[in-house]
């Protein structure tokens, strides 16, 4: 088994599909979300309040201000999928070409980055999440099924020496730094 995609154990009886090409020339494969979720509109959030009180001029504190950097954080929607891959490979994820224009759905910071070594960790046994933000003014319904993302396996390239920083993987989802 060279790369590919598996269902996490705790989805088994969910009735998930693997992520798939959409053509032949597809170079990602798209991923669905594994139940519904709603992801909220970020002009609902308390960060607009801080905003206007700042472009007013009107005092604000400093938990005013970290509540509502603290609120603008991307949420994490679930696939149930993790993937298996060589040790030189990783599989990068991306938005969807329509998801910006038809929802107003982004990856805050354009691409995540699933390594091979997040297969079946102890975390969250390899579980894949997006990380979205919805831009638009309503929140968004994401149904069980809907296709939410994409996955390219993408071969990279080492510097010469070893790195003595470099550990084994010991969680999930963020584990790997800080």
């Amino acid at each position: 088994m060279k790369r590919g995609f598996e269902i996490v154990s705790k989805y088994t009886e969910q009735a998930l599909n693997l992520p798939y090409r959409s053509t032949t020339n597809a170079a990602g494969y798209d991923f669905e979300a594994s139940k519904d979720f709603i992801l909220p509109s970020i002009w609902k959030l308390d960060f607009l309040k801080v905003l206007w009180s700042l472009h007013h001029n009107k005092p604000v504190t400093e938990d005013d201000l970290a509540k509502g950097s603290k609120e603008l954080k991307p949420f994490l929607v679930p696939t149930g999928i993790k993937a298996y891959m060589q040790n030189d490979e990783y599989l990068l994820l991306a938005n969807r070409s329509s998801s910006p224009l038809k929802r107003s759905i982004i990856l805050p910071n354009g691409v995540g980055i699933i390594d091979a070594d997040y297969y079946n960790n102890e975390g969250n046994e390899g579980e894949i999440y997006f990380q979205l933000i919805n831009m638009g003014l309503r929140d968004v319904t994401i149904k069980k099924g809907e296709r939410i993302g994409q996955g390219i396996f993408m071969p990279y390239l080492q510097a010469d020496g070893k790195d003595e920083r470099a550990q084994v993987r010991k969680g999930g989802f963020g584990s790997s730094g800080k």
